[in-house]
Parts: structure tokens; sequence; C-alpha cells
């Protein structure tokens, strides 16, 4: 009886693999080779560098209203979470974000609260724009491929604006607040559909319901991931290595099977843990941590939680696209970017550059957890596994608040700003290897030496696309017959 249900079992085992790797299988091609087009090619956003090079100088002496007369005809009763003002066009405007993901705009000129820009203002706007030729408004849309997540949902309806430039940049302004909120361009929207698109099945008509889309995507990932196990389950069972078959290979198989058993056995595990790594990063069961931090802890190290930070502002003594205004353990700063990205602290009463003594910073830092010790004060001046730089730049130098909390929480500070940049506990620590690790490969030894990464990366991605192409092919055969 039980050689029997051995063989039972064996027989449904093949059969189970047969038949959802013909479906499956397809799925396992689309992603290793929309993968590869990932390696180089982004979705469409809108990087800090992107947002502050399209905006102008800030026309300090338009301003006629201080922070405080902002928060107070918001009707804010505690700080927001994000307090800004820039220009929209050519008016400043303070924008803040309250707690509760709440947007407003409050023009600095007058004190109007601004719930809506026109055509000409945001053509206007994507004037600003250094890739700017001869805007024109090309469309009002909702929801598209490209701004289809639901970040973009308290800034619909948006102008859609073609620069006229010979890259094709297309900007996405606000009809509510005249922020310019994702751009794209040609190159971008050719690659992506061979890309991020179908890499994370991400269709507007799907995509656009978040939750149904995550039950879909772990659904067939989930599939998949099963096929994989069985796959190398009946591999292991087929082949031999010492005890070959009469035709003196390890395998019993001939032309497409052949190679689908093999290069499977090869590439298997590694096919296997970016499955398994890609269904993760759904974090199926909210079994890992978030990454955000809660408003009590910020206000904790900000040391002030009053909707107040300032009667009257300064005059920075450089130019300035956007100035943020923040406290940090009870002191308020301003904090002034420029057009190329550069980020420095000032003096609320004075406009001079402040220096933010690193003393200061760890006795705020000191606050974040009152129930957990700072037992470590490290300073990062290159990256490490946690902390580093793929696809997108990260700060360096920067500081390491390290907790001996339950979670081990970790906190990155910016040495510049004060800011907050990075929050890690060990569920996030974990996550960072079971997904980012296992998923891109991002291991501090590769990324050092960034071709070793593209090769390891291109090398696996071809076996993986040569065991998918020949299940395919297999699928296809069982099919005609």
């Amino acid at each position: 009886m039980s050689r029997i249900l051995k063989r039972t079992l064996r027989r449904w085992l093949y059969i189970g693999h047969r038949w959802l790797g013909i479906v499956t299988c397809l799925f396992f091609a689309m992603w290793f080779m929309s993968g590869v087009v990932m390696m180089y090619v982004a979705f469409p956003g809108l990087a800090d560098k992107e947002r502050l090079a399209a905006l102008p100088d800030i026309q300090w002496e338009k301003v006629k209203l201080s922070p405080d007369d902002a928060m107070r005809v918001a009707g804010a009763t505690r700080y927001p979470r994000d307090l800004r003002l820039a220009m929209l066009a050519d008016e400043p405007v303070y924008r803040m974000i309250g707690w509760d993901g709440q947007r407003q705009a409050i023009s600095a000129a007058d004190g109007r609260v601004v719930t809506g820009v026109s055509e000409r203002e945001a053509l206007a706007v994507a004037q600003h724009h250094p890739a700017s030729k001869s805007p024109q408004l090309e469309d009002i849309v909702d929801r598209d491929q490209w701004s289809v997540t639901a970040r973009y949902d308290p800034l619909r309806p948006l102008y859609l604006i073609g620069l006229g430039d010979n890259a094709g940049t297309k900007l996405y302004v606000s009809s509510r607040s005249g922020e310019i909120v994702l751009d794209t361009n040609h190159t971008e929207r050719v690659w992506n559909w061979l890309g991020s698109i179908p890499h994370w099945i991400y269709p507007t008509v799907l995509r656009k319901d978040g939750p149904l889309w995550r039950l879909v995507v772990l659904w067939i990932s989930g599939i998949c991931l099963i096929v994989g196990v069985t796959g190398i389950w009946i591999g292991i069972l087929r082949v031999r290595l010492k005890r070959r078959y009469a035709s003196g290979g390890i395998s019993p198989y001939r032309s497409w099977m052949a190679w689908h058993h093999v290069t499977g056995l090869i590439a298997g595990a590694f096919v296997l843990t970016w499955m398994f790594s890609g269904w993760l990063s759904l974090n199926p069961g909210e079994f890992f941590a978030g990454r955000n931090t809660t408003r009590e802890t910020l206000q904790r190290y900000a040391g002030h939680d009053a909707p107040t930070i300032a009667t009257k502002l300064p005059t920075p003594q450089s130019a300035a696209v956007e100035a943020r205004f923040v406290w940090l353990d009870g002191g308020p700063m301003m904090i002034a970017a420029s057009r190329d990205c550069t980020q420095r602290a000032l003096d609320i009463t004075s406009g001079r550059i402040a220096t933010l003594p690193q003393d200061r910073l760890w006795t705020a830092a000191a606050k974040l957890l009152p129930q957990a010790r700072l037992a470590e004060r490290l300073v990062l001046d290159d990256y490490d596994s946690h902390w580093y730089a793929h696809h997108h730049q990260r700060e360096l130098p920067v500081l390491r608040a390290v907790f001996d909390d339950d979670a081990r929480t970790w906190f990155h500070i910016s040495p510049v700003t004060g800011e907050i940049i990075g929050r890690a506990d060990g569920s996030r620590r974990t996550y960072r290897w079971l997904f980012n690790a296992l998923h891109s490969f991002d291991f501090r030894l590769l990324l050092m030496y960034r071709p070793a990464w593209d090769l390891v990366v291109w090398l696996l991605s071809i076996l993986g696309t040569i065991v998918s192409v020949s299940g395919v092919a297999v699928g296809w055969r069982y099919l005609r017959h």
C-alpha cells in the first residue's frame, strides 16, 4: 500500500507541475525578461532633485504671512507633519500636510486658501522646468498608467503638460495645489511597458484597485512559488549523477525538456529565492513592520507640538527654491533647499547658516524611544549592508542611533539638517535580507564593483529565462497533443 501511495503521489506531483507549469512558465519568462529592463529603467516618479530643479527662487519680498499666520489660517491645532514655503508660478505659497494626510496650500502673499489652480497657472508652473521648450496642456487626467497609485489621490485631477523637448517630457501638475507631482519621458514610457508594468502586473484597470491588485499578485506569485518547489523536487528525483541513463546523460529527457530539467537544476535555487522574495515584497499577512515613524516619536524628537514656529521670516543670504520649517529638540529651524538639491539648516531668526553640533542631535535622538536606552552612537562615513546606494544615492555621512529596545530599532539622522531620514527595526532588517538581498542581489560586495552586479544578475536572469522558455515550449507541445 505504501508503494502504491508513493507512486500515486509522485504521479500527481508530475501532473500538477506539468499543467500548472504551462501557465506559470509564461509568468516566469515575463518576470525574468522584464527584470533585466528594470535594472536600468525605473518606473516613473519624481525625485527631490527633479522636483527642486523645476522650482523658481522664492521671492521673499512677496512673503507677507509668517508660518504662524499660515497655520492659523489653515486651522491647525498641532504642528503639521510637513510645512514648507515655495513658489506657485509667481506667488509664494505655504504647503502643509497634516498628520491625517490632509493637504492645504495657503498664499503667503494674501493669506487666501488655494483650493485649485487654472490651466494658465499650471502652464506657468511648467514653464520653470529646466526641460521646458513650448509647454502645452495635453489632457486633464484623473488616473492613468503612470499616476495610478493612491499616493496621488489627494492631488487629483492632474494637468498633463507636454514640455515640447526632444526627450518627450510630460509633467503632471496638481489641479488642487499647483505642485508638480510626477514627470515622465518617452524612454521611460516605452521601456516600462517591457519592464515594470509586466513585472509588477501593473495595468491601470487592475492597479487602480490596490487591495484587489495585491490579492491577485499574491495568488499568482504564490502559485508560481509552489510550481517552483515542485519543479526542483521533480528535477532531483529524475537526475542521475552516478548511475547514468542509457544515453549516458544525467537526465532522461531530450530537446526542450532536457534544457528545462538541467537548467532548472542549475538555477532552481535562484529561481525559487527570486519567487519567494518577490512574494514577500507584498508583505503577506503584514508579517513585517512598516517603515513609518509614529507622530509621537517624531514629536518627542522635535520637542514641540503647538502650531507655532516663527512670527517673522528672515531673508536667507543665498537663493533658495524651497524652505521647510521644522523643530529639533525644542528649537525652531528653517531648512533651505537650492535648485541643485543642496540643503542647509538656517537660523529661523537671522537666516544665517546654522551648524548642528552632533551632541545636540544625539540629545534629541535619545528622546525618540523613552522606554529604551540609546546604546550606540555611530557616524557612517561609508555605506554598509543596511545603509547603501542602489539606483538612488543616499546621504553620507549619516548618524545611526542604535537603541536597546526589544525591536532593536535604528534611526538614521542627517548631520546637515537634523532630519530623521531612515528607521529600521529587527523586522525591517530581516525584510532587507529576505527581499532586497534575495530579489535585487544588493549585496555590498557586488555593489562596490557595479559591473560584477550586472554580470551576476544578467547570468542568473538568462538561466531563469531558459528554464521558463523551455517550460513554455514543453507546455505548448503537451497542449498540441
